[in-house]
């Protein structure tokens, strides 16, 4: 039987990048082939040009044997395509039963909106997905997991036979990410062919018959991904031997920088699924990384929104001190002359302009420092954008180009990299590795040790546990909206902040 889906001598560029050269890919019926690499390595464009977002390429497709060229998204989906994207191609306004069925709205004998089935048929590709969720609710008052989720099961209902799968577990739960293993298995069976991108090595092995790795643009090797160790995957995809991915030096702490104490907040409108704090209280040395820890819906996003201002309006109590002084943020200006920095979840949303240029979302935080009585001085704005794209090795062409062209990971960057030039004395971090790749991973624990060394305090909220372990000198872990254990990660592993984040142990106390 032919291959499910061939791939020969694919090429794109955009401007000066070389975004795929020459690259050949096949996929077969009820395989799950891993497609593996840094960010910017070509993966997603890849994969975009196979469901049709891009349509000026070189090279050639062929679905089932024979020969393909997509005009558009819609056209690969009624070649039996559907891909779920990293970047959530949702609409908030609508519910998720609304964007599960969008552009083929279900109908009725008369041809109006047959909503009651529509919320029905939702609501069993939820259950098939494992996701227990109202499908009458907006999706922009869900969390990024639980709008991954919705992602999921709006490619499954497309009934498709090839499904790309780009970094489908990076907002997700471990409990969750078991459930889509199951749900993968079951469309495997089904003959659905899957390409799965993901940074997560520990997922390559356990879901994958074949992998491929792409770098700058090529594939460098196709292997079993029961035969080689991470170590060597890691190396494929980056070029170099990768050190030890925690790095971060021992930092003496200084006087406490951050203190909350007992914050709770009473919403005007209260948001479904979201967990306002409601009494937590932790504090933050300068030169000390404190992790936030807990289940999904525990309120890290909603504590670190208030804290730096964005948070919903409402009935504040408890008290924020910076430095012993009280503070009560009402929006990013007031944050950042504080000196806080915030690095939020979900970058495209929240944290970039994506229309405008890598530059203008590198200085926008910080534009004062590069003028005079409203006059920017050009030259030191642009110098500040190229330090901090060293700083942060940063892959782009032009520093005019649109911060949209950008991978995932280099956009995390940007980002990343506007809050630095504020020069913040706290940085808050909502799941600052989400979707970036084990060689930028790196990279970022590297610049938060530094950091950290030269005296900036850092709350830093993950999904990771690892990722906690590793980098953080403390982690508090949420529950409820309630800070519910503090452990120092010296003394204490991944199994004592589960244990915690499920009420299976409690430590109480503020540290």
């Amino acid at each position: 039987m032919p291959d499910l889906v061939r791939m020969t001598a694919i090429g794109k560029r955009y401007g000066g990048v070389r975004a795929c050269h020459e690259v050949d890919f096949v996929l077969g019926a009820g395989e799950v082939h891993a497609l593996l690499g840094e960010n910017g390595a070509g993966k997603s464009t890849l994969m975009k040009i196979l469901s049709g977002d891009v349509t000026e390429y070189d090279g050639s497709i062929a679905i089932n044997g024979a020969p393909v060229r997509f005009g558009g998204p819609t056209d690969a989906q009624a070649a039996g395509i559907a891909m779920i994207h990293q970047e959530l191609d949702l609409v908030p306004g609508l519910s998720v039963a609304d964007n599960i069925f969008l552009g083929r709205e279900l109908r009725t004998a008369v041809r109006t909106v047959d909503r009651r089935r529509m919320e029905r048929e939702a609501r069993e590709l939820l259950d098939r997905s494992g996701v227990s969720l109202d499908p009458r609710r907006p999706v922009g008052d869900l969390r990024v997991g639980e709008q991954q989720l919705v992602t999921i099961a709006k490619a499954i209902s497309l009934d498709a036979r090839v499904l790309i799968m780009d970094e489908p577990t990076s907002a997700l739960t471990s409990s969750e990410v078991e459930r889509l293993f199951d749900v993968i298995r079951e469309l495997r069976q089904s003959g659905v062919g899957i390409v799965y991108i993901s940074h997560r090595m520990e997922e390559i092995s356990r879901v994958a018959d074949r992998a491929t790795v792409l770098r700058n643009g090529s594939i460098v090797t196709s292997f079993d991904p029961r035969e080689l160790s991470t170590a060597e995957v890691v190396e494929a995809m980056v070029g170099r031997p990768v050190q030890t991915m925690f790095t971060t030096p021992d930092s003496a702490t200084g006087d406490e920088l951050l203190r909350v104490e007992n914050l709770k907040l009473k919403a005007r409108r209260p948001r479904p699924g979201r967990r306002d704090p409601d009494g937590i209280s932790l504090t933050v040395r300068a030169g000390e990384i404190v992790g936030l820890a807990g289940l999904l819906g525990a309120g890290r996003t909603e504590l670190l929104e208030n804290l730096y201002g964005v948070g919903p309006g409402g009935t504040h109590t408890g008290r924020i001190l910076l430095q012993g002084k009280p503070i009560r943020p009402r929006g990013p200006r007031q944050a950042l002359a504080h000196g806080i920095g915030f690095v939020p979840e979900d970058r495209r949303t929240s944290g970039l302009v994506l229309f405008h240029s890598i530059l203008a979302n590198t200085v926008v935080s910080s534009l004062p420092a590069y003028g005079r009585l409203g006059v920017i001085a050009r030259r030191r704005e642009r110098a500040a954008s190229v330090r901090t794209a060293d700083r942060l090795r940063l892959k782009f062409g032009r520093l005019q180009d649109e911060v949209g062209t950008l991978s995932g990971g280099n956009q995390q960057k940007v980002v990343f990299g506007r809050m630095l030039l504020t020069d913040p004395k706290l940085l808050l971090l909502d799941e600052p590795t989400r979707g970036v790749d084990v060689g930028a991973k790196a990279e970022i624990y590297r610049l938060l040790g530094e950091l950290a060394a030269q005296g900036l305090g850092v709350l830093l909220a993950s999904s990771e546990l690892p990722e906690l372990v590793g980098v953080c000198d403390r982690v508090v872990v949420l529950r409820d909206g309630r800070d519910v254990a503090s452990f120092s990660t010296a003394d204490s592993g991944e199994g004592d902040l589960l244990a915690a984040a499920m009420g299976q142990i409690e430590v109480g106390g503020m540290q």
